[in-house]
Parts: C-alpha cells; structure tokens; sequence
C-alpha cells in the first residue's frame, strides 16, 4: 500500500490531495484522486497509464480534482481500455461534464499527429451501494456508508487480498459501520483532527469545532474507534492539523489505544 496523498483542502507544500494506492501483484487500486495523482502515481513508480480501478469515497473537490488528470495523462501515457471507475451517485454526472468538456482535446489527440487509441479515455462508471463492489482474482473490495455532514453519500471501502485486509476510512464522522466493516482488519488508514486545536475563531466564518464534528473524526474519537477494532497497524491519513504536530495527534489517539499507530506521510509504503 502506497499513501500518493495525505493533504486537505487547504494548499500544503508538504502533501498532495487525497489519494491511496493498494497494490497487489501487477495491479494497482486507486482509493480518491486528489490534485496531482498521475504525478504523484508517477513519484511512487506505480503505472500512469491506467490503474486497474478506482474507487471514489464522496465528491468533494479534493478527493477528485485529479480524476480528469487521472482519465487524460492515462489516455495520453497509452490507456486503451475504459478506465474502471466506483463510487457515490453522481459519478457518471461527473465523468459526463468531465468528458464534454475537454471534447476538443479528445477530438485533436484522435484525429490530430498523437493518434492516441480512439476510445482509450473512456470510463466504465460504476454507481455504487454498500457492499461487495469488486471480486476478482483474490481481490475483494467491500463498500460501507459512513456519515460525512451534508453528503448524502459518503464510503470507505475494505480491501480484502490474498495478503491482508486494509480498511480506508474515506471522509467521515465516528462511524458504527466503520467498526463493523474493519472487524478483522491488518491496516486501518483513517482521518483526523486534533481534538484540542478545535477552538471558535472569530476571524473565521465558517463554525470549524461544528463542521469538524459532523464531518470528521478526531484524534480521540479515533483512538476510541481503533481501541474496539485492534487493527494490526492503525495510520493517520487525510490530516487537518489546524497546527498541531505528529506528536500531538498520536498523543490524541494514545488516550485510548495502545496498538501501534503512524502518521502518514505522502509517498510512504507499508
């Protein structure tokens, strides 16, 4: 497993947007495609001419601003078959815009001197529910809700191979289907925020200790959810740090959980 990217929203000179590699064998599963993915795909020396899937926990821009990267550089690096796409209704709304709106592209790289493979862009959209999404070759891929504020739909997805079973929580709240769908687990990659740099400030116009409440999970609420899952291996991933260092976050978690526990870092492996 690959981290391409831990980074948020906010721009960080120290880590791309949300993006993680599950690779197994000669295949490679991509969970979110933030800003800079082939790039980052390509800093990790893992394909840029199409991953074997990917799978999109919501919508929000951060987790796909790199999927027209990802459909395009692909295409252009020598994709041929339609990239395989998983995730939340209105995946395909999206692919559709995306599509239309580098139509001239498209048109120029067929017909022009690239003479890319006509059709080598394409994407197989798959709108998803909870469950098994994914079963092919020893590689099983588990969909479940998780609550992630105002989105009417929201995943994290469970990897199942030969080797072991990883867990990613996708964007959300503390989730009893989380701890449901992790029971077993080896890694468990899940969000964070520091409880203790959650403050009102007044400069701000969005309510940060609200928002983070409905939308995240924070280092204590996660190390209770990780207390009752006992994953091998816990990582903290998709970070707001809101200041707070490596330290202070797996301080946060230690209050509950003794298991071992990492920060994440772009372009780490485990």
């Amino acid at each position: 497993m690959v981290l391409l990217g831990t980074g948020m929203p906010r721009p960080d000179p120290e880590a791309s947007g949300p993006a993680t590699a599950i690779v197994v064998g000669a295949r490679v599963f991509l969970v979110d495609a933030g800003p800079g993915v082939e790039r980052r795909l390509a800093a990790a020396h893992l394909p840029i001419d199409g991953v074997t899937a990917l799978f999109v926990t919501h919508l929000h821009s951060d987790h796909t601003l790199g999927y027209p990267d990802l459909i395009f550089t692909s295409w252009v690096m020598g994709r041929t078959k339609p990239l395989a796409a998983y995730g939340p209704h209105g995946l395909r709304a999206m692919t559709d815009h995306i599509l239309a709106a580098w139509a001239e592209d498209i048109d120029v790289r067929t017909n022009g001197l690239e003479k890319r493979t006509p059709g080598g862009y394409r994407v197989d959209v798959h709108e998803i529910s909870p469950g098994v999404v994914y079963d092919s070759a020893g590689v099983r891929v588990t969909a479940f809700a998780v609550e992630h504020g105002t989105w009417r739909e929201a995943y994290g997805y469970r990897f199942d191979t030969p080797g072991r079973s990883v867990v990613i929580s996708g964007d959300t709240k503390s989730s009893e289907s989380l701890v449901r769908a992790a029971a077993g687990a080896d890694v468990l990659v899940h969000e964070v925020y520091p409880a203790a740099r959650m403050v009102a400030n007044a400069t701000e116009t969005t309510p940060w200790p609200t928002y983070m409440r409905e939308f995240h999970t924070s280092d204590v609420e996660l190390g209770q959810l990780a207390a009752r899952i006992r994953p091998k291996l816990l990582i903290l991933s998709h970070i707001v740090r809101r200041g707070a260092t490596d330290e202070e976050l797996l301080a946060g978690v230690r209050k509950s959980y003794d298991g071992r526990v990492v920060v994440g870092h772009d372009l780490e492996r485990y």
